[in-house]
C-alpha cells in the first residue's frame, strides 16, 4: 500500500489563508508547476531557497509514493526589467551591456541555474520548458482571450481588460486586493500609454526597434507578457485544472494574480487547487540587495570568499540550514546561524553513522515507532521541516543514551531507526553526508594518482623519460608531489 493512503497530509493553501487536507485530482498523480528563474544573472540565494523548499515538497510527496509531474520553467523572453510594461527586457539588456548573443547570456545563467541547484542536491524537475520554446501556444491563449471579450488590441499590442473581466471574475483574490482599491491607489495614466485602465497588464507588446527579441504575431513583431508564459506552460503540461502551483511570496501580486486571470478567461476554469509561497531570505537581518552590498552568492557560501563570513560551508550545511526553517517563514542568514546549523548537521551525520554498531537488547526503552510517526506528522503538517528536524534529534539523543547504556533498543527497532533516518534525512530533506562524500571523493583521487603512477612507471621501463618526467611535472603543477624510494613510489598532497 502507498503511504499516502496512510498518511494525511495538509497544505497552507494561499488562496483561503488556511490548512487544508491534500486531495489530489488524479488519485496517486500530483500535477505541480512552480515559477522558474529569470535567466539573466546569476542564481541568488533568496531563489535558491525557494526551490530547495519546493524540492522538499517534490522530494516528500515522491517519497509518499506519488507519481509527481513536476514543471519549473525558464524565464528566457518577455520579462521587463521593472516587472511592469516598459523598460527592456532583463535578457536583452544584458547581452546589450556585454555584446553578445541573448541567447549566450540563456545559455550563460541556466548552466549556472542547474550547476548552483545541483550542488545543493536539488532534484530535476520532470519537465522544465522555455518560454521562447512556446511562443506559438502563447499566441493562441491571446486569440482565444481576444475572442471572449477580455483583451484588446491597441498599436500592435494586446492588453488584458481586468476591469472586463472583474464583472464575472474576482481579479485579486490571491493577494486579498479588490479592484475598486485598486483603482482608488493608482495615478492617472500617462497620455502616451495604450491601457484602457491602469490595471490592464499585457499579452503581447509590440517591440520597439531597439528591441532584438521579437517573434511575428497577428498583432505585430514583438514578444509575450512576463505572465502569460505560465499560464500556457502549466495548462500544456499539467491540464486546464492542476493541483500545486508555487513560487515566491514576492510573485503573489502581480505575477499569480494575472496567471489566475488568464487561466479563467482563458479555459473558464480555476486552474490551480493548492497556491504554495515560500518566503524571503534576509541577511544578517536586512533585505537582501546588489546596490547595498548586502548580499550573498551561493558560490560564495561555497568556497568563503564573502565579507558575511568566516569560513566557506558545504552546500549541504547551507541547505539544512535553510530547512530548519519553515519554508512560509522569514530565514535571516548570518555566518552565526551556519556555524550553529553545520554543528548541528555534524552531529547528526555522526549519529546516523554510529547506529549500525549499537548493542541491543531483547526490548527497547523507546518506542520507535511512535517516534517514526512523529517524523511523518511533521511532514505531513504543511512539510514542517524544522519539527522534523526536532524529531531527528530526537533520535540523536536516543543514539547516545544506548552508548551510554541509559537507553536499550532492540535489532529490529535499530533496524527501523536507521531505515527511517536514512528515508528523512537522504531521500526527503535531501542532505548529503559530506564526510562520506569526500572520503568517497579521496579514494577516487589516490586511485587516479596510483594510476597515473604504475604509467609512469612503465613508462620509465621503457626509457621513455620524457612521458615519466611529464607526468611527474603535471601532478605537481596539480599540488601532488611524488617521491620515489626503494619501496616504490608514494605521493602527498599539498
Amino acid at each position: 500500500m502507498a503511504l499516502y493512503k496512510e498518511q494525511s497530509l495538509k497544505i497552507y493553501n494561499s488562496m483561503t489563508g488556511e490548512k487544508e487536507i491534500f486531495t489530489p485530482i488524479n488519485e496517486g498523480h500530483i500535477g505541480m508547476y512552480v515559477c522558474g528563474p529569470t535567466v539573466y544573472s546569476n542564481v541568488h540565494l533568496g531563489n535558491c531557497r525557494t526551490f530547495i523548499s519546493f524540492d522538499l515538497v517534490f522530494r516528500y510527496l515522491k517519497h509518499l509514493g506519488y507519481k509527481v509531474r513536476y514543471v519549473r520553467n525558464i524565464t528566457d523572453a518577455g520579462h521587463l526589467e521593472n516587472d511592469a510594461e516598459t523598460g527592456e527586457d532583463r535578457i536583452a539588456k544584458k547581452a546589450r551591456l556585454e555584446q553578445i548573443e541573448p541567447m549566450e547570456v540563456v545559455q550563460r545563467y541556466t548552466v549556472d541555474f542547474h550547476n548552483i541547484l545541483e550542488k545543493f542536491n536539488n532534484l530535476p524537475p520532470s519537465i522544465e520548458p522555455t518560454a521562447t520554446g512556446h511562443i506559438v501556444e502563447q499566441i493562441e491563449t491571446i486569440k482565444t482571450i481576444i475572442e471572449k471579450g477580455l483583451a484588446y488590441e491597441v498599436n500592435g499590442s494586446v492588453y488584458f481588460d481586468v476591469i472586463k473581466f472583474n464583472e464575472d471574475h474576482h481579479y485579486g483574490k490571491l493577494s486579498g486586493r479588490n479592484i475598486e482599491d485598486m483603482i482608488a491607489n493608482t495615478r492617472e495614466l500617462a497620455a502616451q500609454s495604450d491601457k484602457k485602465n491602469p490595471q490592464d497588464f499585457a499579452l503581447w507588446k509590440k517591440a520597439e526597434p531597439q528591441h532584438i527579441m521579437r517573434w511575428p504575431s497577428p498583432w505585430s513583431d514583438g514578444f509575450p507578457g512576463w505572465h502569460l508564459e505560465c499560464t500556457v506552460m502549466s495548462t500544456k503540461y499539467l491540464g486546464e485544472e492542476f493541483d500545486i502551483h508555487g513560487g515566491g511570496m514576492d510573485l503573489k501580486f502581480p505575477h499569480h494574480e494575472c496567471e489566475i486571470a488568464q487561466g479563467e478567461a482563458s479555459t473558464g476554469k480555476i486552474p490551480v487547487n493548492y497556491w504554495m509561497h515560500a518566503n524571503m531570505l534576509t541577511l544578517n537581518g536586512k533585505k537582501m540587495a546588489k546596490s547595498t552590498g548586502n548580499n550573498i552568492l551561493p558560490t560564495e557560501i561555497f568556497s568563503g570568499d564573502n565579507s558575511n563570513l568566516s569560513k566557506g560551508f558545504s552546500p549541504s550545511v547551507a541547505r539544512f540550514f535553510m530547512l530548519q526553517a519553515n519554508y512560509r517563514s522569514i530565514l535571516d542568514f548570518s555566518n552565526d546561524a551556519l556555524l550553529a546549523s553545520e554543528k548541528g548537521f555534524n552531529r547528526l551525520m555522526d549519529s546516523f553513522r554510529s547506529i549500525s554498531e549499537l548493542p541491543t537488547s531483547e526490548t527497547s526503552s523507546f518506542s520507535v515507532s511512535e517516534w517514526k510517526q512523529r517524523c511523518y506528522d511533521a511532514m505531513n503538517d504543511d512539510f514542517n521541516s524544522p519539527i522534523l528536524i526536532a524529531n531527528l534529534f530526537e533520535a540523536v539523543k536516543l543514539v547516545n543514551g544506548i552508548k551510554d547504556g541509559e537507553e536499550k533498543i532492540s535489532t529490529e527497532d535499530r533496524d527501523t531507526l536507521k531505515t527511517t533516518m536514512h528515508e528523512f534525512i537522504f531521500d526527503v530533506l535531501g542532505l548529503i553526508d559530506v564526510a562520506i562524500a569526500n572520503k568517497d571523493s579521496s579514494e577516487k583521487l589516490s586511485g587516479i594518482v596510483e594510476m597515473l603512477i604504475e604509467m609512469r612507471a612503465q613508462a620509465r621501463n621503457n626509457k621513455d623519460f620524457a612521458t615519466s618526467d611529464q607526468i611527474r611535472d603535471k601532478l605537481l603543477d596539480l599540488g601532488i608531489q611524488l617521491k620515489d624510494g626503494k619501496e616504490g613510489t608514494t605521493f602527498s598532497i599539498s
